[in-house]
């Protein structure tokens, strides 16, 4: 019986295999091997139909690095609240001259916009003509079938957090200064699968983006639905689910180690993922879920979402936000561009992970303009550093709110490595981040080394926890 899988190969998508008694080359594939010649392996992915035998064939190929039956995968959707009328957006917005978010990660206060840095969102889309995103090259690229475009709108809220420009003289964008956005559509209308994703990951690097954002969950639940639907019964469509969610999971990791690879050619890019909005805190007890797959994987910025602190107040985790995040950001009630024109309110961990990608791209100009190696290691150590954990209220746990709020650079003095002790104190974690970097960036060798478990350690070690 075939099954059809995500292949990832090794450098190219030129592999025969040998299978059926003959030569077969494999079928769809995306091929981002071309950018560079002389660089550690690339990576190739492909779509097949194929049987046990052909697969374990297939596994014995030099070539061959992973293979995973293509799953459900589901939007990380904004929390159903009941909706802010338009003229209060209006009132609101124009009070404040911008969206409460952008202030509450001192983009506002900033010297830097994101200039020269592309930034990649993986979602439903974009309303490429929306005022919002005029003067953005958008590249976009659909892996739906439905093509370009954004049914739903939530591709649209995000990019204008990450980059929006002002609408109607409210500011809505972290880093409105973003000249080029690349536009994976990996979601339609009914969802997506886990071979959308896979490929717009890669097509997304491949295209030289400096920061991935995106909003995607593996979706088990559907997946199992799927399988009964066809004639599975239920034990095994559920087995069969668990062994293509783990499956997947190892893909992604193994791509994430690809990518990570060609960080001293290319300069990498960091990525960015809503934790997941499937927590119920207070009322009614606490039932507190952990970041939503793939985004707990060690090489993924996971997000979680903060409440709008109230007037000499403190920062409170959003009660919908899922724990064992590694930064928190403005998630709830964020003005941002609607499909269609005009503005609207949403609120989840979907809107938090835009956020940090727009001040990770604001990192990435800000260490591109100093003399330190502009690389994703040394900017995704400087998010985790920087993020502010005061603030909170004494109710919020170290692993619901990670290294803490994450935090813009003001100006040059926040990426200096040799600002004098008087300036600032000795930030250990921000000088492993930069002599990690330093070491990819020209070639030395050594032993790999989990920047993510250090970080840990360190702040541990520091008095708080760093999920």
């Amino acid at each position: 019986m075939e099954r059809t899988y995500t292949i990832l190969l090794e450098r190219g998508g030129n592999l025969a295999t040998r299978y059926r008694g003959g030569s077969r080359a494999l079928g769809q594939h995306f091929d981002s091997t071309a950018r560079f010649a002389a660089e550690p392996p690339r990576p190739a992915v492909h779509l097949e139909k194929l049987t046990a035998q052909e697969l374990q064939e297939l596994s014995a190929e030099p070539e061959f690095v992973a293979a995973a039956e293509v799953m459900a995968t589901r939007l990380l959707s904004p929390v159903a609240e009941a909706a802010a009328a338009p003229d209060a957006i209006s009132v609101e917005g124009r009070r404040q001259r911008q969206s409460w978010g952008v202030a509450a990660v001192g983009a506002d206060r900033s010297k830097y916009t994101g200039a020269d840095v592309s930034v990649a969102l993986l979602d439903t889309g974009i309303d490429a003509a929306h005022p919002a995103f005029r003067g953005v090259d958008l590249v976009e690229r659909d892996f739906t079938g439905h093509g370009d475009g954004d049914e739903c709108g939530h591709g649209t809220h995000c990019a204008g957090t990450i980059f929006g420009r002002a609408v109607d003289g409210v500011r809505i964008g972290v880093a409105p200064g973003v000249r080029r956005a690349l536009i994976g559509k990996v979601l339609g209308p009914d969802g997506g699968n886990s071979d959308m994703l896979i490929r717009g990951l890669a097509w997304a690097h491949e295209q030289g983006a400096h920061v991935i954002s995106m909003s995607v969950g593996l979706d088990f639940a559907m997946t199992v639905e799927q399988r009964t639907a066809e004639g599975w019964e239920s034990s095994l469509a559920t087995a069969v689910a668990l062994e293509a969610y783990t499956a997947n999971l190892r893909l992604l990791d193994r791509l994430l180690q690809m990518l990570r690879m060609q960080e001293p050619f290319t300069g990498g890019a960091l990525l960015v993922a809503a934790a997941g909005n499937d927590s119920r805190r207070g009322v009614g007890g606490d039932h507190i879920m952990s970041a939503c797959p793939p985004c707990g994987s060690d090489r993924i910025v996971s997000v979680g979402a903060l409440d709008r602190a109230s007037q000499g107040g403190s920062y409170q985790v959003s009660s919908f936000s899922n724990c064992g995040v590694e930064l928190t950001a403005p998630g709830r009630d964020i003005v941002s561009a609607a499909a269609g024109g005009g503005l609207k309110v949403q609120s989840g961990t979907s809107t938090a992970a835009p956020h940090v990608a727009g001040v990770a791209a604001l990192w990435w100009q800000a260490v591109r303009q100093s003399d330190l190696p502009a690389n994703a290691t040394l900017v995704r150590g400087k998010l985790l550093a920087s993020a502010a954990r005061d603030g909170f209220s004494l109710a919020v746990y170290p692993g619901d709110r990670g290294a803490g709020r994450v935090v813009a650079p003001r100006d040059s003095a926040a990426v200096s490595p040799r600002r004098a002790a008087s300036e600032r104190p000795r930030n250990a974690v921000e000088d492993t981040a930069t002599d990690h970097a330093h070491q990819w960036a020209f070639g030395r060798q050594f032993e790999p080394i989990s920047l993510d478990s250090q970080l840990v350690n360190l702040g541990r070690a520091g008095g708080g926890y760093l999920s």
